[in-house]
């Protein structure tokens, strides 16, 4: 029986050692900002969902903007990115600090603030997370995503009290000039880690096209669309008991801003151990039963803290959820790792987080009215009841096991020697493939090649189709477009180890002397007098 690995064992490698020990500090200060935020509002309005939308306003930016972040993950420096975010958030903590000193915060100024520290969060968050690949071997992926889980729930389980007693005993000012300071470790780990970035010898790709080809993948991948479904489905619901926790506190134990920190750190605590337990639960059960378990799990916790009107009860009623809460997202999270190349995981971690995040911007916002309106305990309940429903999607969607494929570079595509003196922006091109198959073959080729094309159209193609010839019907010829000769090039550095099986078993069905014919055609919709495309015997390129 293998030996099980160490949840700890990421902590081995020195630079995840030294990031994940400076982001101690940074998420202590993040917590305790937020602890700052969320009571500051409670006093400075009396509107129950104002209270519930500065959880949406910390969420909202990582929703909005994470597929950028994503984009710029995949495409540029992921270190001076996570600095320029770690500075970005610094300073805006230094301001907010500035302003309630002076007192000049309201309530929607209190909200600007908080939404631009998210954007910071969502600028960090992709380039974090799509490093762990980068910075751990695959076999210690699973411990490095439930390490960082644990790195923001270990401080929850403190920072919140310790929030709570700052707040309490100094004010909310001086929480964010606090958190303003605790950016400074992660800002000198990032600056001292010289990452060795791989040298990709095709021009950075646009933007726009960078942002498309995310989308595509995930569009074009099923188990992914799973993941991202359930993951918006729990954040909805979940988030009620984050969004409505200072509500808890006020209104039903009858605390104050040290009772909400408690409370948080009761949620914290229950997620570090749920961290601890995570690796031993994942060779137990199935990834959709762990899902499952923790949909229901939370439930029971929101149901419970919706009748619960004593601290004690409410704070043991909040460690299952905490423990459900990190389990889920970091399935989620390493299921999403797993399941994708290195070429795009930024962007895919990205849409995840948009994903997720959006369910708890709109989730904040949701709870915050039916409180407003019916009552934190009935806001609860309501929630608690789509955990349910979204415990009961499992039946349809279910999750899908850890990534057991090979999606490595292919690294069999070599760049054919042109006779025309094609740039990479020449275009659009247009290729065939000619396959020879026997007519008692026809079924399984027919299957192979829908697997086909949805691994050419998530990869770049366009216009996919396929032909069969009527004077030979033996004949089938695949085409596709793709933009320009540099995306074809691209197109085929991202195919994976995985996707050879489908064209290996497409090949073994050919029964033609030679290999499939290939054929690569700049497209013209016009016919110019002169070939505006030279031969390179003409410019004496060779």
């Amino acid at each position: 029986m293998p030996r099980r690995a160490s949840p700890l064992a990421p902590l081995q490698h020195a630079t995840f050692r030294s990031l994940w020990t400076a982001t101690l500090a940074s998420n202590l200060g993040g917590l305790v900002q937020a602890v700052g935020a969320g009571w500051l509002m409670t006093t400075i309005s009396h509107s129950d969902d104002m209270v519930a939308l500065v959880q949406a306003a910390t969420t909202l930016p990582i929703m909005i903007f994470s597929l950028a972040a994503g984009a710029l993950a995949d495409n540029f420096d992921r270190r001076n990115i996570m600095l320029t975010a770690q500075i970005l958030m610094a300073v805006i903590s230094a301001v907010l600090a500035v302003f309630a000193f002076a007192g000049l915060l309201s309530p929607w100024l209190l909200l600007a603030f908080t939404f631009f520290i998210g954007c910071g969060t969502a600028l960090h968050n992709p380039s974090w997370q799509a490093s762990m690949g980068d910075i751990v071997p695959r076999s210690d992926l699973p411990g490095a995503v439930t390490l960082n889980s644990m790195s923001y729930n270990l401080m929850r389980s403190i920072g919140p009290a310790f929030g709570g007693m700052i707040v309490a005993v100094a004010g909310a000012a001086f929480a964010f000039a606090l958190n303003a300071v605790s950016y400074i470790a992660l800002i000198r780990a990032l600056y001292l880690w010289k990452p060795q970035r791989p040298i990709n010898p095709l021009p950075r790709e646009a933007f726009g096209s960078a942002i498309g080809a995310g989308l595509r993948y995930i569009i074009m991948s099923p188990n992914l669309l799973k993941v991202m479904m359930r993951a918006f489905l729990f954040g909805l619901a979940a988030v009620s008991v984050l969004a409505l926790l200072p509500l808890v506190a006020r209104d039903l134990v009858r605390g104050g801003a040290f009772t909400y920190g408690m409370l948080l750190g009761c949620f914290g605590a229950g997620a570090i151990i749920g961290a601890l337990l995570n690796a031993r639960i994942r060779e137990a059960w199935s990834n959709e039963t762990i899902v499952r378990a923790s949909f229901l799990g939370y439930a029971i916790s929101a149901a419970l803290l919706a009748v619960s009107h004593q601290t004690w009860l409410s704070g043991l009623a909040l460690m299952p959820a905490g423990a459900c809460w990190v389990m889920t997202l970091s399935l989620f999270n390493v299921t999403v790792q797993l399941s994708t190349p290195r070429w795009v995981v930024g962007r895919a971690l990205a849409i995840y987080q948009t994903a997720t995040f959006g369910g708890m911007a709109g989730g904040s916002w949701l709870w915050g009215v039916i409180a407003e309106s019916h009552g934190v305990d009935q806001s609860l309940m309501v929630s608690g009841g789509l955990l349910v429903v979204g415990a009961l999607v499992g039946l349809r969607f279910a999750l899908p096991e850890f990534g057991t494929l090979n999606l490595d570079p292919l690294d069999r595509f070599h760049e054919p020697d042109l006779k025309l003196d094609l740039r990479s922006r020449s275009g659009p091109i247009l290729i065939t493939l000619d396959y020879e198959i026997a007519q008692s073959d026809i079924q399984a080729f027919l299957r192979l090649m829908a697997l086909r094309r949805r691994i050419r159209l998530r990869d770049g193609a366009r216009q996919w189709s396929l032909l069969r010839d009527l004077e030979n019907p033996r004949i089938w010829t695949e085409s596709y477009h793709v933009p320009t000769w540099v995306e074809y090039v691209r197109h085929h550095q991202r195919r994976t180890q995985a996707d050879a099986e489908v064209f290996d078993q497409i090949l073994a069905l050919h029964r033609g002397t030679e290999p499939p014919r290939v054929r690569r055609m700049i497209e013209r919709q016009t016919v110019p007098v002169g070939d505006d495309t030279p031969l390179k015997e003409q410019t004496g390129l060779h």
